[in-house]
């Protein structure tokens, strides 16, 4: 082969390299550690992070809880985040109904219960037929629960600037009305890490 055809051929490619390397960005480090591929997370430039500050405005309340969750229980959770972008609210009231479900299910759908069940509370919210939340079939439907859910919160004057176990109770009416606030920081954790995918 030419020599000079060859010297101008790795001229171009390292031209090219070069200029991948300008638009693609400086490179921090010459000998990096191989990492293991699937620890790396991949942050997209065109997804911005979930401002944390709106996630717990006032603080939490009292000790917190927390579970680890199997993938039907973090389904439920994309399926309330999707709910509350459907809805027109915000990552707060995701948080609030995250929360909310935790105590109420930990996220598990359920059915009748039998002799366990609360009268004849269902579903995520444990909400019930009986007291004008839906049919069987509506309020075991994560979306329409939680829509369900958020139509409640929606009405409840000043639930933004409430804490989380109030703005929850005054929806749910539970017996135990300060349970919701030991989920706080889970759900918005949990909020934090779905809101954008």
């Amino acid at each position: 082969m030419n020599t000079t055809i060859l010297h101008k051929s790795v001229l171009g490619i390292a031209g090219l390299a070069f200029a991948g390397g300008v638009f693609a960005g400086p490179v921090t480090e010459a000998h990096a550690t191989p990492v293991d591929a699937k620890a790396v997370a991949v942050v997209q430039a065109d997804k911005p992070g979930v401002d944390k500050g709106k996630l717990i405005p006032h603080g939490v309340q009292g000790k917190q809880s927390r579970i680890d969750l199997g993938s039907e229980q973090t389904e439920n959770v994309k399926a309330i985040i999707a709910a509350t972008k459907k809805s027109g609210m915000d990552e707060r009231a995701a948080v609030v109904a995250i929360a909310t479900a935790l105590q109420e299910s930990k996220l598990e759908n359920l059915g009748h219960l039998g002799e366990r069940n609360d009268h004849d509370s269902q579903g995520l919210f444990q909400q019930r037929p009986s007291s004008g939340w839906g049919t069987v079939e509506q309020i075991t439907d994560p979306e329409y629960s939680t829509m369900a859910f958020l139509k409640g919160l929606k009405q409840v004057d000043g639930w933004k600037d409430m804490p989380l176990t109030k703005a929850a109770q005054t929806v749910q009416v539970s017996a135990y009305p300060d349970h919701y606030a030991q989920w706080e920081k889970q759900a918005a954790d949990l909020v934090a890490k779905h809101w954008n995918n």
